[in-house]
């Protein structure tokens, strides 16, 4: 990476991190402390404030990505994250669940990341993106990892009200890192024609993209439906599950040193193949021993994790790399923008399905039809044309 290079990455994975921590902080803790306000003891409204975010988030996602092909980057992330601070603020005043749930839909309309990735996309060549990206995907496990650790003592001093404060803040500090630590944005909306729609939904590799990171958000959200309850018959508490997460998390990062060393040979189509078959490997261990009616060890659920946090972190950086290659230069935006609607549909159904399959199947069910959904991916994304440097 050039010096350049190195500081948008940097600073653009910063703002993810600032926004992400906020919100993974809230997520561990949100339902037990949703109870103590008028309304919370009404189980379908507060996973309706739990979830609204998501959806907000994906109905706009697609037009503020394309808003940054017209307006310029800088200009919507930075609206885009007071929306999110004016979310925060509501929800950290709230004196009931209807005031989380309006603020929880508030924070979601400041949908950023399809600018985000699009601006760190204008600023890096083909041959270092995956790289950016995947600088960007370790920032936000490194939060994840970092909220299941912190969320509980800080819920316990400052109750969610302080966590959504906290959250708004560390929004405004996103702002003040775009302004004054992210590099000049190329002016690349003003230089090429304005593209249509149109052209991102009829692009064959972009859709098979769109869908595959729908398919792994939701196989994602449906697999934490089941594996929490998986570690508690292991005899892990529930305090202590960051214990399995944080490892899992850290050393997949160490082994995405075997990503990059496959793209500088040429074979990132096939580091995303592998990525897909190491999820799919997962999905079908667990659907295995659940099927076997043994209790998995803590040993063999942390290797399983590990395995599918390698997958995952992979997808998180090959993927939207290879929208960003694929996708016009005028329509960059939008095109990240239909890739992140996706993912964030994908978070929905996954909640959605898991509950429901681990409700009338079991765990057996839901890992056998997250292993099929898997397969049926790794099938629709095999024809996958090369683009570019790296990416055979």
């Amino acid at each position: 990476m050039t010096r350049d290079e190195r500081r948008a990455s940097i600073s653009l994975a910063l703002i993810f991190a600032l926004r992400m921590l906020g919100l993974f902080l809230v997520l561990p803790v949100f339902a037990l402390e949703a109870r103590k306000y008028p309304g919370g003891d009404d189980p379908a409204l507060v996973g309706l404030a739990m979830g609204i975010y998501g959806l907000t988030q994906a109905f706009l996602q697609l037009p503020v990505g394309m808003a940054s092909d017209r307006l310029g980057r800088k200009r919507v992330i930075v609206a885009g994250l007071l929306v999110f601070a004016a979310g925060s603020l509501i929800a950290a005043l709230a004196d009931s669940i209807t005031g989380l749930l309006a603020g929880r839909a508030l924070q979601g309309a400041g949908a950023v990341s399809a600018a985000v990735t699009a601006l760190l996309a204008d600023q890096t060549r083909d041959a270092v993106r995956t790289k950016a990206m995947a600088l960007v995907g370790a920032s936000i496990g490194l939060m994840f990892a970092i909220a299941l650790v912190a969320a509980p003592p800080l819920a316990a001093r400052v109750g969610l009200a302080g966590l959504f404060g906290l959250t708004g803040v560390l929004a405004l500090a996103g702002i003040a890192v775009v302004l004054w630590v992210v590099p000049p944005e190329p002016a690349l909306h003003q230089d090429v024609p304005r593209g249509r729609l149109a052209e991102v939904w009829r692009h064959a590799d972009l859709l098979r993209l769109n869908a595959g990171v729908f398919v792994l958000h939701t196989v994602q959200m449906a697999m934490w439906v089941a594996v929490p309850a998986m570690l508690l018959q292991a005899g892990l508490p529930k305090a202590a599950h960051w214990q399995v997460y944080l490892p899992a998390v850290v050393l997949s990062f160490v082994a995405m040193g075997g990503l990059f060393a496959m793209e500088r040979r040429g074979r990132l189509r096939a580091a995303l193949l592998t990525a897909i078959a190491l999820v799919l490997v997962v999905q079908a261990a667990l659907a295995l021993l659940s099927a076997g009616g043994a209790q998995p060890t803590l040993w063999v659920l942390g290797g399983l994790l590990f395995v599918f946090f390698c997958g995952f972190n992979a997808l998180e950086a090959t993927q939207p790399s290879l929208v960003s290659r694929m996708a016009p230069a005028n329509l960059r935006g939008a095109a990240l923008g239909a890739y992140n609607t996706l993912q964030s549909l994908g978070l929905f159904a996954g909640g959605a399905l898991g509950g429901a399959l681990a409700k009338w199947a079991g765990p057996t069910g839901l890992f056998a039809a997250t292993a099929l959904l898997t397969a049926l991916w790794l099938a629709v994304t095999w024809p996958l044309r090369p683009v570019g440097r790296g990416a055979h």
